[in-house]
């Protein structure tokens, strides 16, 4: 598995994140179920996350964070700024890697301390393997423009070769994922829409 490793960024630690989504659902008064029902998880894949036992994907995170009404920044621990502009400099990127999970994803958050966005921008890193194919499934519409590297993309029952330069745009509520092609990891810059 190929994660890259950022020495120039700030890591999540994804072990927090489990215990900020516990922490949100318990001061909302939501039990497990609750929270299973709002967001159409599972109970148990919900109590594996905040135990640190599952690293989601960041259009799950999106969705629990939505489901509890608050903002994915206040899952990454970082409070959201109330303003109508939100420069993020390089240095200041979250990375969310993947390390030790089979997917080997990494993202980078370009806009997490925007207060109230409708779309979740990020820099997403697709391994050259990994041991199996991560499915995704959400509410919304995403955006892809691979940067480098070529993907093999799935959605649905067809499958499409994206290039570097290439930008491909679906609706997210059917299953979809992407592989790496050839011998260089995918870089792209992700949008991901999720609706109220």
């Amino acid at each position: 598995m190929c994660i890259l490793v950022y020495r120039d960024f700030d890591m999540v630690d994804e072990t927090q994140l489990g215990k900020r989504i516990q922490h949100y659902r318990i001061s909302k008064g939501l039990t497990l179920q609750d929270l299973a029902e709002k967001t159409k998880y599972t109970r148990s894949y919900l109590s594996r996350i905040e135990n640190s036992e599952k690293a989601p994907p960041v259009s799950t995170l999106i969705n629990i964070a939505k489901a509890l009404n608050i903002g994915i920044s206040e899952i990454f621990g970082e409070a959201e700024e109330s303003s109508s502009i939100c420069l993020m400099k390089k240095a200041d990127r979250r990375v969310i890697a993947r390390d030790g999970s089979v997917f080997g994803y990494a993202y980078e958050t370009l806009a997490h301390r925007f207060h109230n966005k409708h779309m979740d921008p990020y820099f997403l890193t697709v391994p050259r393997k990994t041991k199996e194919n991560a499915l995704f499934q959400h509410k919304g519409e995403e955006m892809m423009f691979v940067l480098e590297g070529t993907m093999k993309f799935f959605h649905g029952e067809k499958e499409y070769i994206v290039e570097e330069g290439d930008c491909i745009y679906f609706d997210g509520s059917i299953p979809h994922y992407g592989v790496c092609q050839g011998k260089k990891e995918v870089k792209c810059l992700m949008v991901i829409f999720t609706p109220e």
